[in-house]
């Protein structure tokens, strides 16, 4: 892969400013950044609070005056912080679709704009299915429309899974007992990638420059997406389970969903907390495509996705277990 610094006439590496990396899919991108040379400066709330690699700056996406100073200076921006579970509509837009806007302005306001990458979500292909998906739609328009001057690009990822993911860690552990949870309607299908393969692909547009302007959907290299049975397979060997042992597959009717979500929000609701299954949550979960169809930005980088599902699964299940987590 191309070496950021090798892309600079002269002078010390660039830096690249990233929210979200004490989170999931930020501390992958993170990484894979500072890996390449970058010199990392992210965006925490509390001071210590960050990669040990990374120059901290504590603020908010409501702060102004922290904005300014996270961005100036800066050759790029990647912003992957984002709300995944709010107890309403105005929770989700205000960070993921305000914020953006707000880091966006500063950017473009810089005496040399750097390059901004947004990390999206294909849930913004859909938005009317969830509160979710519209609030990331909302961001990518306020990028657009506060982003003026900027090269700007825009991922929008499937579920993404691998080291470090909670939120896919109730499947892995219900995977683990040899429980596979199908939702109902068994034509529907998603994509997925690999954290790693997602911050390789950030790291790749930030050396090739390309893709200004864009919105590209991304995925791993196995086209066509994959049913929920697939996943279950999957998991089922990377658990080491033989045909004489196979899952035990559970398919969950769509109603029965509905109203364990109704349960769950109005129990949320009394003790002041978001709900991680919503009516919302459901409709995305039974919506039958979620598939990426192509991936451009291999013919317009170079990157290509390393992870096949097999190969992602038995990492993530190992480090799962390496952590205490499984």
């Amino acid at each position: 892969m191309t070496d950021p610094s090798q892309s600079k006439s002269a002078g010390p590496s660039p830096i690249v400013a990233v929210t979200g990396a004490t989170g999931f899919i930020g501390g992958h991108v993170a990484r894979a950044l500072d890996a390449e040379g970058w010199r990392v400066r992210a965006l925490v709330r509390r001071a210590g609070r960050g990669p040990d690699f990374a120059t901290l700056m504590v603020g908010s996406l409501e702060d102004r005056d922290s904005l300014e100073r996270l961005v100036e200076g800066v050759d790029a921006v990647v912003h992957c912080a984002g709300l995944v579970r709010a107890a309403s509509a105005a929770e989700f837009d205000a960070v993921n679709g305000a914020g953006v806007g707000c880091l966006a302005a500063a950017a473009a306001n810089r005496r040399a704009p750097p390059r901004f990458i947004l990390m999206s979500s294909l849930a913004a292909r859909e938005p009317a299915l969830s509160f979710y998906g519209s609030s990331k739609r909302r961001g990518e328009q306020a990028l657009a429309r506060h982003g003026g001057g900027l090269a700007w690009t825009v991922l929008r990822p499937p579920a993404v899974y691998g080291p470090g993911d909670r939120a896919t860690l109730y499947f892995f552990r219900l995977y683990g007992h040899g429980l596979a949870l199908l939702p109902g309607g068994a034509d529907g299908r998603l994509s997925l990638i690999h954290g790693e393969d997602l911050a390789a692909a950030v790291v790749a547009l930030l050396a090739s420059e390309a893709g200004a302007g864009e919105i590209f959907e991304i995925r791993d290299g196995h086209a066509g997406g994959y049913g929920w049975a697939d996943l279950a397979a999957a998991a089922g060997r990377g658990f080491g389970r033989s045909r004489n042992r196979p899952m035990t597959r559970l398919v969950l009717p769509r109603a029965l969903m509905d109203g364990l979500a109704v349960i769950n929000q109005g129990f949320c609701r009394m003790v002041g907390g978001a709900s991680r299954l919503s009516r919302y949550k459901v409709r995305e979960l039974y919506h039958p495509d979620w598939v990426v169809r192509e991936n451009p930005i291999a013919g317009l980088t170079g990157w290509r996705p390393r992870m096949t599902l097999d190969t992602g699964f038995a990492q993530t299940i190992a480090w799962y277990r390496a952590e205490g987590w499984l």
